[in-house]
């Protein structure tokens, strides 16, 4: 998911860049560098500058030998928050206290909804909330990143934790083990073998699912199995007992954070020389169309509680929530049962492969979000320090009763909306969850679940991309494979729609090195050109393409030139074949010469020690020198125009093109 440009680009007190991400040098308040006076709210030479707050102070250059800060020149700290709290300036404290309280306003009622959808009691996603806000607050590289509960991880959760918060909490502790380990051994490179239409495919899919799975709450009915299928058929078969209040006030909720979402992209941007009376009115209408949830499960809340009072109640409610905060204890290592205590090995076991796909699931969706926006704000992340404040994060929130958790594309927006300067304003955020439950989980009795399941469909229907089936079509029509296989199995399984999604990208990937591009060119000499690297699943197809034209009865003599411009890696087996077609072509009288050799792979070629070997710099060369070989006299042509031989349309060989 790839989040829409976000407005602004002021300098931050993470990175201390602007929009560039070159670091902003200090100047005295009232002058220039130069020493002059300056107006306030003026740069130099007189235009605007950002009226927000200070520029963050300028970077001394590292110390030799000292690794500097990304985009800067300053040494950068083990610890990621002593990069930007020794320079914290007291103008980004209000904007971090805006967004940590806008983020805030959205977690909340965003946790209970999630929770639902993971198959747990509510309290857990407020559980799930708050530590990674803290933890991401030291660690974290990137000013606008939250981590908390989602869409995909509650969908995960409720595949392989089986509504056991046993098993949900466990399974934060191990999927935070996973992240601390590839982002200790540095294997965020893992990631890349997700493709993007393996992410796009299982992400659409997830989007249907997910708010289908809130039809039934949006329409009042229970005993819905969680299966898409056989939730699609007991839906449609029980849609006679549809509650009317759940559902009008289910749609009415949508209607609304339809109409407040777009409200807020629609919103021109603030003019700061604009009327006090008009500034004030922007930010309220900000406020409303950015704390959207908060208002709408506020405003079922109170239509709920007025129908309690008179006596009746047209609504399921959420009901009680314990109130208090979670104790710090270790995660569960056994369940205790009617029958006996399921142990740890069996718990491992029941999950299986969920210990995989949740913590790279996790790992990617954060990674993925923290790239995107420091990219459109003018800084740079650490992706391996990511995967170890995301492991720290499941980890530290297993022992306080928290579910996997990873960023949040939809409060990171909120985030970095709300002009957030550095990651403090999640200690803000981590401290309204903690004041939630501390004090307010009484009051969270009369939300319906109908406004919860359009808090979450509002959520997650931005992520179905129906046009990337129509551009894929168009620039690769191989990749609509993986998409479509990923796409259809998650409705059955989500694990398995990832891993088959994976399995076909891996297979379009190998095919691809099995059968590289191998461009072969007639003329006085036989020039082979390949594409790509020769690793051993291609030198079969690199031998066959070659002796297929060489060798033909039709063909005639003549040497073989192997072009390997393009081939910056092979591997013994590769040196093996081309030992075994330099001794074929030569029992036929023909040499092969080999030219433009990268130098990586002419090492290997020396060392290999073969017979009849010859390489030249370029194909000029190796034609004077094949023309210099009795016989071979007409092979001079290829040297002196210094041009590529002509080739028609049927002498071009290889299975992708």
């Amino acid at each position: 998911m790839v989040p829409a440009p976000i407005r602004g680009g002021r300098s931050c007190g993470l990175c201390g860049a602007g929009p560039g991400g070159s670091a902003v040098p200090r100047s005295v308040p009232g002058t220039d560098r130069r020493g002059s006076r300056s107006v306030p709210g003026t740069d130099p030479r007189g235009s605007r500058s950002d009226p927000q707050g200070p520029a963050p102070p300028r970077y001394r250059p590292a110390a030799p030998g000292v690794r500097a800060m990304p985009g800067s020149r300053c040494p950068l700290p083990a610890l990621p928050v002593l990069r930007w709290l020794p320079r914290y300036s007291r103008a980004w404290l209000p904007l971090d206290v805006l967004a940590g309280l806008a983020v805030g306003l959205t977690a909340v009622p965003q946790a209970l909804a999630y929770a639902e959808l993971a198959g747990l009691p509510l309290q857990y996603g407020l559980y799930s909330s708050f530590m990674g806000c803290f933890v991401y607050c030291l660690l974290g590289t990137a000013k606008d990143v939250t981590l908390g509960p989602t869409a995909i991880m509650s969908l995960l959760v409720s595949s392989y934790a089986f509504q056991q918060p046993a098993y949900a909490v466990l399974l934060a502790f191990l999927s935070g083990c996973v992240q601390l380990a590839m982002g200790l051994l540095r294997l965020g490179f893992l990631l890349d073998f997700i493709s993007c239409p393996v992410i796009k495919g299982f992400t659409s899919a997830a989007s249907i699912t997910i708010s289908f799975n809130q039809v039934k709450n949006i329409l009042g009915l229970q005993g819905i199995p969680r299966q898409f299928f056989l939730q699609l058929y007991e839906t449609l078969r029980r849609i006679g007992e549809t509650r009317a209040g759940d559902a009008l006030l289910g749609l009415s909720c949508l209607a609304a954070l339809a109409g407040l979402r777009a409200m807020k992209s629609r919103l021109p941007q603030a003019v700061p020389t604009a009327p006090p009376a008009v500034r004030i009115s922007h930010l309220i209408v900000w406020i409303c169309a950015t704390a959207r949830n908060a208002l709408v499960v506020l405003f079922a809340g109170l239509v709920a509680y007025s129908f309690q009072v008179m006596g009746c109640q047209p609504f399921r409610l959420t009901g009680s929530i314990p109130q208090g905060l979670p104790p710090f204890r270790p995660p569960p290592f056994s369940l205790a049962v009617p029958n006996g205590t399921v142990p740890f090995p069996s718990m491992l076991q029941d999950m299986g492969v969920g210990l995989a796909v949740v913590p790279l699931m996790g790992l990617l969706e954060s990674v993925a979000i923290a790239k995107a926006f420091a990219s459109q704000n003018g800084y740079r992340i650490d992706p391996s320090q990511e995967l170890l404040a995301l492991g720290v994060a499941n980890v530290l929130g297993s022992f306080v009763s928290s579910y996997p958790i990873t960023g949040s594309f939809g409060r990171t927006a909120v985030n970095a909306q709300s002009g957030v300067c550095t990651p403090a304003g999640g200690l803000v955020t981590g401290a309204l969850v903690l004041l939630s439950l501390a004090y307010l989980t009484s009051l969270f009795y009369y939300i319906p679940k109908a406004a919860l399941a359009a808090v979450i469909i509002s959520a997650v229907v931005p992520m179905f991309d129906a046009g990337i089936f129509r551009r894929l079509w168009r620039v690769q029509r191989l990749d609509l494979v993986p998409l479509c296989v990923t796409f259809l199995l998650c409705f059955w399984e989500v694990q398995y729609g990832i891993v088959a999604g994976v399995l076909v990208s891996g297979l379009l990937l190998l095919h691809s090195i099995a059968r590289p591009p191998i461009k072969v060119s007639e003329g006085a000499v036989l020039l082979v050109q390949p594409g790509s690297s020769l690793h051993f699943p291609a030198v079969e197809h690199l031998r066959s393409s070659v002796c297929s034209r060489a060798l033909a009865a039709a063909s005639p003599a003549r040497p073989v030139l192997l072009d390997c411009s393009h081939v910056s890696s092979i591997d013994y087996t590769a040196v093996l074949g081309l030992a075994e077609l330099l001794q074929e072509l030569h029992g036929h009288g023909l040499p092969l010469a080999f030219c433009a050799l990268q130098e990586p792979v002419l090492q290997v070629l020396l060392s290999a020690d073969l017979e009849g070997f010859q390489h030249f710099p370029s194909r000029e060369e190796a034609g004077e020198a094949l023309a210099a070989l009795p016989g071979w006299e007409r092979c001079r042509e290829l040297g002196g125009s210094g041009a590529e031989p002509p080739a028609s349309p049927a002498q071009s060989t290889g299975l992708i093109q």
